[in-house]
């Protein structure tokens, strides 16, 4: 492979994902069917462009180590101990029910017991991506609903790491499974062990040192370098698959203060990436081999579309939830996702599971994501689920905007006094600061601080901006007209103050979605007023305060 040729498959893969990304997209569907069409499209079993199937599949194993390691960085055991009680057993009664019901449908279509089991597994695994964005278009990440959802995809997550592990363990093993089970345990006590020390001194002290330099790339190629470092590290010392290396470098690392910039900045990358991972698998995707066994697909997507949903509700319901929220839950699940063919790749590779398996993967995954919005809005729209969508966990707010909560990005001397004044009014606020010292501070003194940019994606997400009744730019940035139009596309009702420091930048902050663009140059004009007209009454000095804001922000 020329370097030419890998130029032409990644640029031609990235462009044919685009293109048919956004046909999904608008056709309201989930941008991973375009993605696999656009693999498909590539690949060698349609006219036209074919890209090399082995070059698309090298890059994507970095984009399944920047899943992996996305996982670990954002796992949320808080959020799994509030409803661990419905979370933890139903995840393994769900996946286990699905497992079942679909090893023994392939069984009788002829299937041997390990491959049924194998594939069983696969697609018991919900996607997260795809449920947080279904979650998400309904308004239910932040209801009773959506909490129990997102916990439950928590444990399946831990379930598939497990799994990556075991089924090298189980169908390489030359002599005993348990005595493979007992060296993989020694390998990965070893592992944890090491990334444990490294996650508690050696990373942060790096991490520190390259955010002292003040330099972004200098930060995004430490992320990188750290995830795949680590991935590729494990594999070699330890044995171990590249995926658990990641996850675990992205848990080492989610634990420290460098966790909200960490995973900022990796989430341009993880995404360039994953999308080369759906195009490698679409790649794969052989239709006159799916026509040639079409019972086993439509077998694979019975179990999707009705077995994992029905064994979820049931499940849930069992488990002490009303009907009226589990059902929803459970069409959350009728999907499938990234993992879903991260493990069918590893049991093609360790000769489990076959080509007619793989393509009946795929055919049920697309679709499957394309019907699961459509499944769980039919869900969520029954008049019970509806009514139980809006109930609270026990003891959290409901509302979507929380007029207490507040976002401060930037915490200079107008920072600080603006902090001060929210704080003695009783407003919880969450600051986003690029000073790490700053942020250590405020962390020390009980407050509430991340550490990163704020234009970088999913910042502002983990600062709550979904929820939050207000943000505040207390710091004149380059890039803020930017920041207030993301902030306003995540939530349409919040109240956004900015500032800036020339009038020529008001308008733009206004235009992008601002409350309120504060510009210094008018408010030292009108300070200077002020002081000019000593001797005016309060009535006609605040006249002629809001007549120079006036003049001077009209042409703004």
């Amino acid at each position: 492979m020329t370097d030419l040729g890998l130029l032409t498959t990644f640029t031609g893969s990235l462009i044919a994902a685009l293109l048919l990304g956004y046909a999904a997209q608008k056709l309201r569907l989930s941008p991973i069917v375009g993605y696999l069409l656009a693999g498909l499209a590539v690949g060698p079993f349609t006219p036209g462009f074919v890209a090399d199937r082995a070059v698309a599949r090298q890059l994507s194993e970095i984009g399944v180590i920047l899943l992996l390691f996305g996982i670990g960085l954002k796992l949320e055991l808080k959020r799994l101990a509030a409803v661990w009680r419905v979370a933890v057993p139903g995840a393994l009664i769900q996946s286990a029910a699905s497992t079942l019901v679909a090893a023994g449908l392939l069984r009788l279509l002829g299937w041997p017991w390990e491959a049924g089991l194998v594939l069983g597994l696969a697609v018991s695994v919900a996607s997260t991506v795809v449920m947080a964005k279904v979650l998400l278009d309904n308004r239910d990440t932040h209801t009773r609903i959506g909490h129990i959802a997102l916990g439950w995809t928590v444990v399946e997550d831990i379930l598939t790491v497990v799994m990556l592990l075991a089924l090298p363990a189980i169908f390489e093993a030359g002599g005993s499974p348990a005595l493979a089970f007992a060296l993989a345990g020694l390998k990965i006590a070893a592992l944890a062990a090491a990334v444990l020390v490294l996650g508690r001194w050696v990373i942060p002290a790096a991490l520190a040192g390259i955010a002292a330099t003040r330099s972004s790339e200098l930060f995004t190629l430490a992320v990188l370098a750290l995830a795949l470092g680590v991935a590729a590290g494990a594999s070699r010392v330890f044995g171990v698959s590249v995926e658990l290396g990641a996850f675990l470098a992205g848990l080492a690392v989610g634990r420290s203060e460098f966790a909200a910039r960490a995973g900022a900045d990796a989430i341009p990358m993880r995404d360039a990436f994953a999308v080369l991972f759906f195009v490698s698998v679409g790649m794969l995707f052989d239709s006159k081999a799916l026509l040639a066994a079409p019972l086993t697909a439509a077998a694979v997507l019975f179990v999707i579309l009705t077995v994992k949903p029905a064994a979820a509700a049931l499940t849930a319901r069992l488990l002490g939830t009303p009907f009226s929220i589990a059902i929803p839950v459970g069409a959350a699940f009728s999907q499938v996702g990234e993992f879903t063919f991260i493990l069918g790749a590893l049991a093609q590779r360790l000769g489990v599971l076959g080509e007619t398996g793989w393509n009946a993967v795929i055919a049920a995954a697309i679709v499957s994501i394309a019907l699961n919005p459509s499944v769980y809005a039919w869900a969520r729209g029954l008049r019970p689920a509806r009514e139980a969508a809006l109930e609270p966990l026990p003891g959290r707010k409901a509302p979507p905007n929380d007029p207490d909560r507040c976002i401060l990005i930037g915490y200079g001397p107008v920072g600080r006094t603006v902090h001060g004044i929210l704080a003695a009014a009783g407003t919880r606020v969450t600051v986003i600061e690029l000073n790490l010292d700053t942020v250590r501070e405020l962390r020390a003194a009980g407050g509430d601080a991340l550490y990163g940019d704020a234009l970088r994606p999913g910042l502002l997400e983990q600062a709550g901006v979904e929820t939050a009744g207000s943000l505040i730019l207390s710091a004149d940035l380059e890039d803020a007209a930017e920041i207030v139009r993301r902030a306003r596309s995540l939530n349409p009702e919040l109240r956004i103050l900015a500032r800036c420091e020339h009038l020529r930048d008001a308008g733009a902050l206004k235009k992008a979605g601002a409350t309120l663009a504060a510009a210094g140059e008018a408010e030292v004009a009108v300070a200077l007023a002020e002081a000019v007209a000593s001797g005016t009454t309060t009535r006609a000095l605040r006249r002629q305060q809001a007549d120079i804001r006036a003049r001077l922000y009209r042409g703004a």
